[in-house]
């Protein structure tokens, strides 16, 4: 199978222009796609790269991996509060198998369908297996979550469950045993992450900053904490009770539990932060994604002191219920996910 054989049989789209001209007015199939957003609007382009051995094992089921490398790009729109409109794929593969194939562009053109996100282009090569996305989506400027709009004052949240896909990712690597719905929720949570659109979308105008949550709780936080030159306090018994929300991550040791929730990345979930008068429009905003929130904190002037953690390490300080400092147990890794680590099997 050729390269232009291979783009018709499995990703071949058209244009989907909006009755008012906006969106993909030139969708695959030409030099370039062409863009049009609303008036008004500004885009909103991010690129990820999912590389074999490194992001995803080599024997990943296809349909998830399709799935999986477009919800990761789509979650940064999500943290922006932008609203997809369209995304190209750049596909390295050891050699064209039309089975694999099938799979992987089923996987994510369906999530490609559910979000409105035209696939307009991309390339194809031999090579070692990688997926490299770019998403293009379109927020009103003053609208964008940006990192750098934490302000002091402001509550922390956290959507979803914080170190889920990260038990997912022990249990696919054999370090933990766990059975039944909890482990399953892991399991899928690790291959089928949903990114948190309808979130982001619902936050504008609530919502100071955000990111999202892909290598870790502390690292990403930490992203907003540093653009912002602002700090943090963190409860951490707010976290372990969301923890508790999943059986099978509650029912890990308390130092591996923290881990996972802390550090463990590949949740793409969202943090953000906004102003405590926001609260019942925060809730408001979950609601109406389907989402659940939880307030895990608030943002605070200065550098803390408190527990040494990475990124930004001096910005962000553990603390329980009462606004005490949290003594975390020994053998708590909070590293984060390093893109530049060896991969375990």
């Amino acid at each position: 199978m050729g390269e232009f054989d291979l783009i018709r049989t499995h990703f071949w789209r058209g244009a989907a222009a909006r009755p008012d001209g906006t969106g993909v007015l030139l969708g695959n199939g030409d030099d370039a796609a062409l863009l049009a957003p609303a008036p008004g609007m500004a885009l909103a382009v991010s690129t990820d790269m999912l590389v074999a051995g490194r992001h995803f094992l080599p024997d990943v089921d296809p349909e998830a991996l399709g799935h999986k490398a477009l919800a990761v790009n789509l979650s940064d729109l999500a943290a922006m509060g932008a609203r997809p409109l369209a995304c190209t794929l750049a596909l390295a593969l050891p050699q064209p198998d039309a089975a694999w194939l099938q799979g992987l562009a089923r996987g994510l053109l369906a999530l490609a369908d559910a979000h409105g996100c035209a696939l307009i282009g991309g390339d194809t090569t031999a090579g070692p297996l990688n997926l490299c996305l770019t998403v293009v989506g379109e927020v009103a400027p003053a609208q964008a979550l940006r990192r750098d709009a934490a302000r002091v004052g402001d509550d922390i949240w956290v959507s979803g469950t914080p170190g889920v896909a990260r038990l997912g990712l022990a249990l696919l690597r054999g370090e933990q045993a766990l059975q039944g719905a909890g482990a399953e929720a892991a399991r899928q949570q690790l291959l089928r992450p949903a990114p948190r659109v309808a979130l982001g979308l619902a936050l504008r105008g609530v919502a100071h900053a955000a990111a999202d949550v892909s290598d870790g709780l502390l690292a990403d936080l930490g992203h907003i904490l540093v653009a912002s030159g602002v700090a943090a306090e963190l409860d951490v018994e707010a976290l372990l009770q969301r923890a508790a929300a999943n059986d099978a991550l509650h029912a890990l040791p308390l130092a591996t539990r923290l881990g996972y929730v802390l550090a463990g990345g590949d949740d793409y979930e969202l943090v953000f932060t906004a102003a405590p008068a926001h609260r019942a429009a925060v809730q408001a905003a979950a609601a109406q994604a389907s989402t659940p929130v939880t307030r895990i904190g608030r943002v605070v002037a200065g550098v803390p002191a408190g527990h040494v953690l990475e990124p930004g390490a001096s910005r962000v300080r553990l603390c329980d219920a009462e606004g005490q400092p949290y003594a975390l147990p020994p053998g708590v890794a909070l590293g984060g996910f390093d893109h530049f680590a060896t991969m375990a099997p």
